[in-house]
């Protein structure tokens, strides 16, 4: 078992729940991917895909689960290559709005989701992807949603530093991801 983790604009930070998850996951000894993207502050598509290419390769994609938080989640959609197990995409930033700093990430030319299960974690109140775009992103990749509530982008500044429903799901205890 194997984890790739897709930070958004800016990275993710210490209080972030991918790097309390990263954490939590290397602890179990499996092994953990959580790359720090170029230009977080101001990130270009193309470098990210070749990032993110380089991570892949060197992950055993039948076994890979990635886990990605906003603008991450777009790099992802973007990515058009062999499938990896799972992708979960939390708080996706709004896929057709294009809008400085990151440059090339909308729009997404075709919804893909390059994994055998894909899942969506969103809020009803997330001010960068409103749940209509949100549940409209998922269901054209034909993708469940677990929605949560109130919980604004999903990130730390919103209490999702420790997330024990991600754990548990990350190693197959638990479906779901609400609290």
């Amino acid at each position: 078992m194997a984890f790739l983790l897709l930070h958004g604009l800016e990275g993710s930070g210490p209080e972030h729940w991918q790097t309390w998850i990263a954490g939590r996951l290397e602890a179990r000894g499996l092994a953990v991917a959580y790359p720090d993207l170029p230009d977080a502050d101001a990130p270009r598509l193309a470098d990210w895909l070749t990032a993110l290419e380089a991570e892949l390769a060197a992950l055993p994609l039948a076994e890979t689960t990635v886990l990605c938080h906003s603008l991450g989640c777009l790099l992802w959609l973007h990515h058009d290559g062999p499938p990896v197990a799972r992708a979960l995409l939390v708080a996706p930033t709004q896929p057709d709005v294009e809008s400085a700093p990151a440059v090339g990430f909308r729009p997404i030319p075709r919804p893909v989701s390059a994994a055998a299960s894909t899942r969506f974690v969103c809020s009803t109140d997330d001010p960068w992807c409103p749940p209509p775009r949100s549940q409209a992103l998922a269901d054209q990749l034909g993708a469940p949603v677990d929605w949560l509530v109130d919980a604004g982008h999903v990130n730390a500044d919103t209490g999702f530093g420790p997330w024990p429903e991600l754990e548990a799901w990350c190693v197959g205890e638990r479906e779901s991801l609400t609290r």
